[in-house]
């Protein structure tokens, strides 16, 4: 009886230590390139992207909340914010323009359709 008391004690344990285990963040060489996956305490995805070998981000960066919906789309060139930008909450999409770096144009819609806000 001692031994099955005990050996429920350290399955108890063992569970408990693995629910409590964190997601790790991923790291995957892909040619010149290392493609990142990121993670919220959760175990949710938190971000997606690549960065280069001297560790510059580039190409497209996915954010997300740690429900898993979308938050932003970023876009890097070698370390630089280039393109557009785009971030929601619950109610509004924000597209920022980059430029050199450079906030270029930010534009501000309700999900409605209905633009609220255009600095272009």
């Amino acid at each position: 009886m001692k031994k099955l008391l005990v050996v429920i004690a350290l399955m108890g344990v063992v569970s408990f230590a693995s629910a409590q285990e964190k997601q790790k963040n991923v790291y995957v060489k892909d040619g010149n390139l290392i493609k990142a996956t990121l993670f919220h305490d959760n175990g949710e995805v938190s971000q997606k992207g690549f960065y280069t070998e001297d560790g510059k981000l580039t190409g497209e960066w996915v954010s997300f909340d740690k429900n898993g919906s979308k938050t932003a789309v970023a876009n890097y060139t070698n370390g630089e914010k280039t393109g557009k930008w785009f971030f929601w909450n619950e109610d509004t999409l924000r597209e920022v323009d980059y430029n050199d770096s450079r906030v270029s144009a930010v534009n501000t819609w309700k999900l409605s359709g209905d633009r609220v806000v255009s600095n272009e």
